[in-house]
């Protein structure tokens, strides 16, 4: 089940482990057939890609109960749920029909209570989680036994339940279970002498004797042990003695009786105990079985089978071997019935089946038992033989088996071998094998205690018959064992077995601890995953049509309604279900894995709805009976809670009024008192603004009047500085022209040569008659006295210029200087103090402006200061 095809970078994965077993990680590198995992415990794993299985990620943190329905079976897998359900406590889980037990060492009280018992009575296996109660109740069903506690056997003391160590009450328990079983107090007094005799025996240790290798009692103690061994068998303590310390041997012409070394002494001591106990447990067990009462005729039976598992110790001998031989026998078995049983009833069934190969151990059980040449076979010819010796003993075997792949001689021992079993290799010492294996009884053994005077222990050894009882007869223990084990085998193999796989999680025997090894390498042995695999590759689930049909049958009803065909029937309701992959047989529907669990879940579902059904008209009935009991007094309960209710809201509505009248009032007074102060308040602001408005309106018209004189003044002022600019154009022009013609006028003289004087008479009546070129300038208290003003000095580079354009008049002009002066007259003056009045009034007019603009500004900031000195 590798992944070696599916497995990328990324992927969740299990790598071995040697500590661990397995550990999870994540592919980091896949390279060709190597690949690089990233360890959840914090190192790198390199490995072949064979070696990796896939690990499910979406499987439950607390298992499931059945690992046929796990998405990858192996072994990882398998390990990874069962520890998580014993980290949970639950210590049972299904491999399809075997039951694996966790052995949690501790109690679990919650698991074993009646309760839990009641729960899996009439539950089909699987409905509910695992337990042994879940199969135990399967074989009730099916043979019909009844109540337990009719049992005579069960119907008495609690005395199973007794979890104290107390030995009194040990004591008493085990006489009261006596009693229950039928044995007298007669009978019980003699089994405790018996077994208080078994004990003394072993105290008995012996020495040399006085004879040549004879033995004796070693001390007063040992004489001690001898006697009371003695008194509770109720024979003689001589006859006693010498059964352990002489041999008698029969020949043709005599008897002899031979003595024992102390070696051979407790030889024979030890077998005296041995065989004493084994008869009165049989004894025990036959008078159980007959206190029971069970029918020989009855064709159905219960058992129980509780084994040793596989032991493998430092040392090993016919003991570890004979109980791994009958676990070697169990687990053949345990392969017929899972695998092989599984093809034969596939085969009688007609149904498609692919034949699947799995690990027999035939070879094995061959080489321990096969007759004639097998171990058990040769160790009985070497216990015939006496004088054979464990080491001829074990040079047989190795020349026997040197070829056979499961056996082999360890090096370093000449009389050791090793088996390997299918749980794995176990070394056996062959040195007490022969004595072991001889199981006879001594001749003076049988004839001390035949004779006892207590009639327990002479039942326990009845005489011989006379050829018996002259020699001695030899008895294979191996021989015996195995033919019991045989009749073990043929007994289960007329049975439907029930596996329950016991794992030990640790070797400590302590709670809470899971070691992954150990419990891994007893599902190997315990052949669980092979269970697993072969379960999940065929139909693990089996059904006959009566049950499939009575269980399923709610999830199509409509497939029996007149149907008697039961094979047609379970057909039609499997491919109704939509089930693929199942295989209908002669007598019995066969599902995959997981399939059971799919129908189920169904049935659950259809059984649920109609639960739920039943659960709502059943709540509906007592909650209708419930409300007509509760509607009369809740009728009554209303009437005294209306009432109640009524005075409440009357004295509130009361309460109410009262405080809307207070509120009006309230109201109406810190209206008024509103209402005077606010028209207090009005008055005051509007006088205030009464008086603001009247000294803006005075203040308005004040600035009206002035704004009027002003324009007036303004408009006067323009239209005179107009005019004057005017006039003084005009007589600047007058003057330029009469200038013009007076040097026209002039020139006109020169040019006639006139005397000064005719220029002279000219100029005055010029100036007289035609312009006011010249203005006299009087001064105060003198006569006026005509002076000439220059001309503009524009006129004189113009006469200048025309002069010197003439060089005809620039010499006549050098030659005869002329008095180019005008005179001043009265208006001249005149225009001349007009410009500067003018001018001053221009200076005035600029200063008036500036006054009118804070004449005008100054109301304004007048009102705004009563507007703010105003109360608010």
């Amino acid at each position: 089940m590798s992944v070696s095809a599916s497995v990328v970078v990324g992927s969740h994965v299990w790598v071995e482990d040697p500590e661990v077993a397995w550990i999870d990680g994540v592919v980091a590198e896949v390279n060709g057939e190597e690949i690089t995992v990233n360890c959840t415990s914090g190192k790198t794993v390199v490995t072949n890609l064979s070696h990796v299985y896939a690990k499910d990620t979406d499987a439950p943190s607390c298992g499931v109960d059945d690992m046929t329905k796990l998405s990858y079976l192996h072994e990882p897998g398998v390990l990874q749920n069962l520890r998580s359900r014993y980290d949970m406590n639950e210590i049972y889980t299904y491999t399809g029909s075997i039951l694996i037990a966790v052995n949690p060492f501790k109690r679990l009280p919650h698991l074993y209570d009646k309760s839990v018992m009641e729960q899996y009575k009439g539950i089909a296996l699987g409905e509910l989680p695992p337990h042994p109660f879940a199969i135990a109740d399967a074989d009730v069903e099916k043979y019909k036994v009844g109540n337990p506690r009719t049992f005579h056997y069960l119907n008495q003391s609690n005395f199973f339940e007794l979890a104290g160590v107390d030995e009194s009450e040990e004591y008493l328990a085990t006489r009261r279970a006596m009693d229950i079983v039928g044995i007298s107090h007669d009978e019980q007094d003699a089994i405790f002498r018996v077994v208080a005799a078994i004990l003394h025996l072993g105290n008995v240790e012996f020495a040399k004797g006085t004879e040549t290798d004879a033995s004796e009692p070693k001390d007063d103690k040992s004489r001690f042990h001898l006697k009371i061994a003695a008194e509770l068998f109720m024979c003689d303590e001589k006859s006693l003695e010498d059964s352990m310390c002489k041999r008698v041997m029969v020949t043709r012409d005599e008897t002899i009786t031979k003595s024992l070394d102390p070696q051979a002494a407790a030889v024979s001591r030890d077998a005296l105990a041995k065989i004493v106990y084994s008869r009165l447990f049989d004894w025990i067990v036959n008078k159980i079985n007959n206190s029971i009462g069970q029918d020989p005729d009855s064709t159905f039976s219960i058992g129980v089978l509780d084994i040793y598992g596989f032991e493998s110790f430092k040392t090993n001998s016919f003991e570890q071997f004979c109980i791994n031989l009958t676990n070697e026998k169990l687990q053949q078995h345990f392969n017929q019935h899972v695998f092989k049983m599984e093809q034969e009833e596939y085969t009688k069934e007609e149904i498609d089946w692919s034949y699947i190969e799995f690990i027999d151990n035939q070879d094995i059980l061959d080489l321990i038992e096969k007759k004639p040449g097998g171990i058990i076979a040769l160790l009985d010819e070497a216990c015939m033989f006496p004088r054979s010796t464990y080491e001829t003993f074990a040079e047989k075997l190795y020349q026997t088996f040197k070829d056979h792949k499961r056996f082999s001689k360890p090096k370093l021992s000449r009389t050791d071998f090793t088996i390997c079993h299918y749980a794995g290799d176990v070394t056996y010492q062959t040195e007490f094998f022969l004595d072991k294996n001889k199981d006879y009884v001594v001749p003076e053994h049988q004839a001390t205690l035949t004779a006892s005077r207590c009639h327990f222990v002479s039942g326990l050894f009845p005489p011989l018959p006379e050829e018996s009882s002259k020699q001695t007869k030899f008895s294979s223990i191996g021989a015996r064992f195995k033919q019991q084990l045989q009749a073990l085998l043929e007994t289960l193999n007329a049975t439907e077995p029930h596996y329950v796989r016991c794992v030990k999680p640790n070797n400590l025997l302590k709670p809470e601890i899971f070691e992954n090894q150990n419990v891994l390498q007893q599902l190997r042995c315990g052949g669980v995953l092979e269970a697993i695999r072969i379960s999940c590759a065929g139909y693990p689930t089996r059904k006959p049509f009566d049950e499939f049909l009575s269980r399923f049958k709610v999830l199509a009803p409509e497939v029996l309604n007149g149907s008697i065909d039961e094979v047609a029937a379970c057909g039609r309701l499997l491919e109704k279900a939509g089930l693929k992959g199942y295989q209908v047989g002669k007598t019995k529907v066969f599902l995959r894995a997981g399939q059971m669990a799919e129908l189920d879940t169904r049935r659950n579902e259809v059984l649920g709805r109609s639960a739920s059904i039943i659960q709502a008209k059943a709540r509906t009935y007592f909650a209708r009976k419930t409300f007509l009991l509760l509607r009369v007094s809740a009728i009554q309960v209303q009437a005294v809670c209306r009432g109640q209710l009524a005075r409440a809201i009357y004295e509130c509505m009361r309460r109410e009024a009262a405080s809307l009248r207070i509120q009006k009032d309230a109201r109406k007074y810190l209206a008024r008192k509103s209402y005077g102060l606010l028209c207090s308040s009005a008055v005051s602001i509007q006088a205030g603004l009464r008086g603001m408005a009247a000294r803006n309106e005075l203040q308005f018209r004040k600035r009206t009047n002035a704004a009027i004189f002003i324009q007036s003044d303004w408009r006067r002022y323009l239209k005179r500085l107009h005019y004057r600019r005017m006039k003084k154009a005009a007589i600047v022009l007058q003057c330029a022209w009469r200038a013009k013609m007076a040097r026209r006028e002039l020139r006109k003289l020169k040019m006639l040569d006139l005397d000064s004087s005719s220029v002279f008479d000219w100029s005055q009546k010029f100036e007289l008659g035609r312009g006011k070129d010249a203005v006299m300038r009087p001064s105060s208290g003198e006569e006026e006295t005509p002076a000439l003003v220059p001309k503009p000095a524009k006129d004189n580079k113009r006469k200048r210029a025309s002069t010197s354009e003439d060089p005809k008049l620039k010499t006549r002009t050098a030659r005869k200087p002329r008095n180019n002066t005008i005179p001043l007259t009265e208006e001249s003056v005149r225009h001349l103090r007009d410009d500067e009045e003018e001018e001053e009034e221009e200076n005035n007019g600029s200063i008036l402006v500036a006054r009118v603009k804070k004449t005008i500004d100054a109301p304004k900031a007048a009102a705004s200061m009563a507007v703010d000195e105003a109360p608010s």
